[in-house]
């Protein structure tokens, strides 16, 4: 190590094309930076990259370099936080999620699962976005909070009128908890996830959001196709037939 540095201080020409190299870099880190990397673990070899150069241009003294990396490396920490900030929040849900967790599941009648089947294809049948999140252990009363509050028993006529075109409480979501809908126009932070279909809207991505951090399981109508997915655990499903849909919630539910 010390003749590399021996050979950098006699050298000055090497020096020189060093220390343009290691800013070129730094350029090329920014462009990538900018437009490209968004992921936690992409950043993160971004800024080993850069804070493994960083210490090559201390120990080599290569003045342009030096000078460009120290406010990269102070810019780097904080423009990861805002880039991050979506997935520390998400760290945190999901903490919440578990601190949350309630082994007391309040269960759905066959009667209501045929009710939410019945109306999903309705509307899906009619072209009517709808966004139903069915409640299972983690309590979703922070996000009914901010909703409207209605406290009703499920039936397939209300849930079409909740979600029907120019109805206020169209674009928000249902939650439904056991036999009753505790809430209508309910949002929730939409997914960040970029290997989706860049062509869904916020309505499947805030379903695909809540089972990212929650255990719960969304019910989603597209207005625009009229197809159904259920989203849960971060994925989400197409559902074909009521059978399916009615199985599925068997499954997720239990059977009673």
């Amino acid at each position: 190590m010390d003749n590399i540095i021996d050979f950098f201080n006699d050298n000055i020409v090497a020096r020189i094309l060093l220390d343009s190299y290691l800013a070129l870099i730094l350029v090329s880190f920014v462009v990538f930076f900018a437009f490209r990397f968004r992921k936690a673990l992409n950043l993160l070899i971004i800024g080993l990259i850069a804070l493994f150069f960083y210490f090559v241009a201390d120990i080599l003294n290569l003045t342009i370099s030096k000078i460009l990396y120290t406010p990269f490396m102070a810019s780097y920490i904080v423009i990861c936080a805002i880039i991050l900030a979506p997935e520390l929040r998400k760290l945190m849900e999901y903490h919440k999620k578990i601190d949350n967790r309630n082994d007391m599941i309040v269960s759905s009648t066959q009667a209501t699962k045929e009710a939410i089947v019945d109306a999903v294809f309705h509307m899906s049948s009619e072209k009517v976005g709808a966004l139903i999140t069915i409640e299972q252990h983690n309590s979703l009363d922070q996000y009914a909070e901010r909703a409207i509050q209605l406290n009703s028993d499920i039936s397939t006529e209300l849930l079409e009128q909740i979600f029907i075109k120019n109805s206020p409480l169209h674009d928000g979501g249902v939650i439904i908890r056991g036999n009753k809908i505790v809430c209508a126009g309910a949002y929730y932070v939409l997914t960040q996830d970029d290997s989706l279909d860049k062509t869904i809207g916020s309505r499947h991505r805030a379903g695909v959001g809540i089972s990212e951090v929650t255990d719960s399981l969304t019910i989603i109508v597209s207005e625009e196709t009229g197809i159904i997915h259920v989203a849960n655990a971060g994925f989400m499903k197409v559902m074909d037939s009521k059978n399916e849909l009615l199985e599925y919630l068997n499954l997720f539910l239990g059977r009673s």
